[in-house]
């Protein structure tokens, strides 16, 4: 399985502060981004599978929720994710 709890514990862990602290909101972010490009391999391969599609569309739009919240809150955290992810925006 490509998301286990080692894999969970690491993401947390680099991004959220400490293997515990699962609702920070750069954790989440991170967790989705892992997510996100895991599902775009898979949708690269099997491209009519909709379900996925779905899956990966309704991810995409809870990311960007976090990042706007992040970027309301603290927009020195919020470039600091954004520069470490590597993501566009």
């Amino acid at each position: 399985m490509y998301l286990n709890t080692e894999v969970k514990k690491d993401i947390f862990k680099k991004h959220g502060g400490s293997e515990e602290n699962t609702g920070s909101t750069e954790g989440q972010i991170a967790l989705f981004t892992f997510r996100i490009a895991h599902l775009t391999e898979h949708l690269k391969k099997n491209r009519k599978d909709y379900g996925t599609q779905r899956s990966l569309q309704l991810l995409v739009g809870k990311r960007r929720s976090f990042l706007d919240y992040l970027k309301r809150k603290d927009i020195e955290r919020y470039r600091a994710i954004v520069k470490e992810l590597g993501l566009r925006r």
